[in-house]
């Protein structure tokens, strides 16, 4: 029984959401962070990433970092950039992209229904990645990015969501990428009754994108209960911030590789091994993309091949079966010698919202191979959630990106 609760956001006005809501704070390095602030100074980046407000020899991780997080987030509340529900809502956040739409419900889960999975994970975190954002979210006292959660498609709430979208929207805009953000308030309290209730009857919510950032929330809320020995589950600290989208609107894009090198072989012997795993179907110069599970597209020497995973090397198993586990175990590990992708230099990854000509760039600039994936489905991450396991690194893309300082969830 999953726990999504209304409650009180806090969130800007009309009038500046468009220039407020920025992209997660993990997408940009600081360089890039430092350039959208300073040509947008309302953009919540600069809160998310308030290293910016500081000269580059100031650490990233410093303390001073996290109070000024604080600092002006607060200032911009008081000041009215923001305003805060004078009651629990839900809000309805939808955005569309190329002209394909997703619509998710704006709530707080349960770091509870995280602990007992519940939640359900399908990535490992890295603890250093978690300090930084519990440390900024104790610093601010909020929530300020949304965890990114799927759910198996329900026709209850899918009911009420059609309705209230008849309803003009509180935000409507486009942002610089393209991408359309509308969002709406469900204040009437038996639409609030029936979505919590429809909540209440799933046994499973999954995390889509935001592992760390789940991760890290929980964590605030579990130390806040230590500090709260006599707490009762009520306060906001038991919950986080999360949109959550019906599996059957989401879009998972590749994730693909590329490496330096090819560990001491030439091309030949290196196609050689290649050709042990997969078929030859089909060649060109120009970029080839895979068009169902189980191929593969490589870039190697200038030359695109399609690729398709032999029969022997496919699997049932919710985590053997994908391709980017196969690509893993049966060439990266044993041929390149990569063994470990979450920490190997010789390889890095790309998101399939760059497109294949990235890979042409990065085979031309620093590497030697590139390989394209086919997407891995909202199915499998929820096979792999079920089954208890992780995926391998870099197995999803999603976009659209969920646009930071929107909802803001205050844990005081």
């Amino acid at each position: 029984m999953a726990k999504v609760i209304p409650f009180k956001g806090i969130r800007p006005t009309v009038e500046k959401c468009c220039k407020i809501a920025a992209l997660p704070y993990d997408v940009y390095n600081r360089e890039e962070a430092k350039e959208v602030v300073l040509k947008n100074p309302d953009s919540f980046l600069a809160i998310d990433r308030a290293e910016t407000s500081f000269p580059d020899d100031v650490d990233t991780y410093d303390e001073r970092v996290y109070q000024k997080a604080h600092d002006m987030l607060w200032e911009r509340i008081n000041k009215g950039d923001f305003v805060e529900e004078d009651k629990r809502v839900y809000y309805i956040y939808e955005l569309i992209m190329d002209g394909r739409s997703q619509t998710g419900i704006v709530a707080c889960a349960s770091i509870d229904d995280y602990i007992n999975n519940v939640i359900k994970k399908h990535e490992n975190t890295r603890a250093d990645k978690e300090v930084d954002r519990i440390k900024h979210v104790s610093a601010c006292e909020a929530q300020t990015g949304p965890i990114f959660l799927a759910y198996r498609s329900n026709d209850v709430i899918n009911a009420i969501v059609s309705k209230i979208k008849g309803t003009p929207a509180l935000y409507d805009f486009v942002a610089e990428d393209g991408i359309t953000h509308k969002a709406w308030i469900i204040s009437d309290e038996a639409d609030i009754e029936t979505i919590e209730k429809a909540f209440e009857g799933m046994d499973s919510i999954y995390i889509a994108d935001g592992h760390h950032r789940c991760a890290s929330a929980c964590k605030v809320g579990m130390k806040k209960r230590e500090e709260n020995p006599n707490f009762t589950g009520d306060e906001e600290f038991n919950y986080f911030l999360s949109v959550l989208f019906p599996d059957d609107q989401l879009m998972i894009m590749d994730y693909n590789r590329v490496v330096k090198d090819l560990n001491g072989l030439n091309e030949a012997e290196f196609e050689d091994k290649i050709y042990k795993v997969f078929d030859k179907v089909s060649e060109s110069n120009e970029p080839i993309k895979p068009q169902a599970k189980g191929q593969v597209s490589m870039l190697l020497g200038g030359k695109w091949t399609l690729l398709n995973v032999k029969d022997e090397f496919k699997s049932e198993d919710p985590i053997k079966g994908l391709d980017v586990s196969i690509l893993q175990n049966e060439i990266l590990d044993p041929v390149l010698g990569i063994k470990d992708p979450k920490t190997d230099k010789r390889i890095d990854f790309v998101g399939g919202i760059r497109g294949l000509k990235e890979l042409e760039r990065r085979c031309n600039k620093d590497c030697v191979l590139a390989f394209a994936m086919y997407p891995t489905s909202i199915g499998e991450l929820f096979n792999v959630a079920d089954a208890h396991l992780l995926m391998p690194p870099k197995s999803t893309w999603f976009e659209p990106k969920l646009r930071s300082g929107m909802f803001i969830h205050c844990i005081k």
